[in-house]
């Protein structure tokens, strides 16, 4: 949907998923579309095409990609400019590709679920919900379950891509991650109600440390310092980054709203945003 904000009304509307016959897994669609130039990019998968880009102000097809014959994730695709391409990079059920933006071809793609696959459950490998992190021709993916993490590197021209190093340790549920000054930083995966928080250096792979502070749960940057909101009680710690220990210099739960603390906390202009539930709390942050 797009809409007008200054008429207050809706320009246009597609129904993508259903007019490319796109194809979900158990929890439906829970991507959020990019914007590239003047293109609205979107996964529907299946088997009819993977990725599509519409017209942003009309909402016509620009470019349908092949298929390659699999299913959405609940991942949000990234934008990586590369050689004299812009790449759109997602992870599916089990591919992780890349596409290009300008006319939709499909650069490459890896079998991510078949990389280490976990045997503790057997779709461990194909729920992937996070967006990856690129860093000057670096791409890192992580997944939950028990599925390795793992760091690709991309050639000059950004049409292939080979795996670097493996990690098993920092297998992120849906909390994402980050990185700052050359650490990758985020929650690990133990079950679906249990982890930690976890440095993993970015050249490397090595595992800096892993420690328990409350849960599991998701991580933003802001001016130098992590911010960490774990999702079973709501606590949410301003942590000092570095490779040596979690260091969580202060606290506080945050009560407002209902339901598993799931959504993942944004800062803007001094301020962190929670939403919890069908509440959503702003909190001054900038002193």
């Amino acid at each position: 949907v797009c809409v007008n904000l200054s008429q207050q009304k809706i320009a246009w509307y597609a129904d993508a998923y259903h007019h490319f016959e796109g194809q979900f897994a158990r929890w439906e669609i829970a991507e959020s579309p990019l914007l590239v130039d003047n293109k609205v990019i979107y996964t529907p998968g299946g088997h009819k095409t993977t990725m599509v880009a519409l017209d942003k102000h009309t909402g016509e097809t620009i470019w349908a990609s092949e298929t390659i014959h699999d299913t959405t994730a609940y991942v949000s695709p990234i934008l990586v400019e590369r050689g004299d391409h812009k790449i759109v990079i997602n992870i599916l059920r089990n591919y992780l590709i890349g596409v290009n933006a300008e006319n939709g071809k499909i650069m490459w793609s890896y079998l991510y679920s078949e990389l280490d696959k976990p045997t503790q459950h057997p779709e461990s490998p194909h729920i992937n919900t996070i967006s990856p992190l690129y860093k000057e021709g670096r791409l890192f993916i992580t997944s939950g379950y028990d599925h390795t993490s793992a760091m690709f590197g991309l050639s000059t021209d950004g049409e292939e891509i080979n795996l670097l190093w493996r990690q098993p340790v920092l297998d992120t549920h849906h909390g994402g991650v980050v990185l700052l000054d050359g650490y990758i930083y985020g929650s690990t995966w133990i079950n679906n109600s249990q982890g930690n928080w976890a440095c993993v250096d970015w050249e490397s792979g090595k595992i800096m440390y892993e420690k328990e502070w409350n849960n599991k749960g998701s991580i933003v940057a802001a001016d130098g310092k992590l911010f960490v909101y774990e999702e079973k009680r709501g606590f949410v710690g301003l942590v000092r980054p570095g490779p040596d220990d979690f260091h969580v210099t202060s606290a506080f739960q945050h009560k407002h709203g209902s339901g598993p603390h799931w959504a993942h906390p944004t800062i803007s202009k001094g301020v962190l945003y929670i939403r919890h539930g069908e509440t959503l709390t702003a909190y001054n942050i900038s002193r």
